[in-house]
């Protein structure tokens, strides 16, 4: 679990960097719950948007997947949201304590 401090420090992060992944029709599939995964690991920190044509709410998915991928929800904004996990292999972020 992530500090409120911690989640602002990952907010203003996830400014500077774009959506990787897009959620279409298909809604979440295996495929894309193994592909953030692999981005979780490489990057620790993802910015997924959602298509307009999918009626899904962002924070919805992003809840669902963070519980899947046992990753924290950091923030959505508008049909995008940013999920964190810390890599245990490539550590890339340091947190505020």
């Amino acid at each position: 679990m992530i500090t409120g401090k911690q989640r602002s420090y990952l907010k203003s992060m996830a400014n500077n960097i774009d959506s990787i992944f897009q959620i279409g029709k298909g809604g979440i599939s295996d495929n894309l719950i193994k592909q953030v995964d692999d981005a979780l690991n490489a990057r620790e920190i993802v910015k997924i948007s959602i298509l307009k044509n999918n009626e899904l709410d962002p924070t919805e998915v992003a809840l669902l997947l963070a519980e899947k991928l046992n990753a924290e929800f950091v923030q959505s904004i508008g049909k995008k949201f940013t999920l964190y996990r810390e890599s245990e292999k490539n550590k890339k972020i340091e947190l505020p304590k």
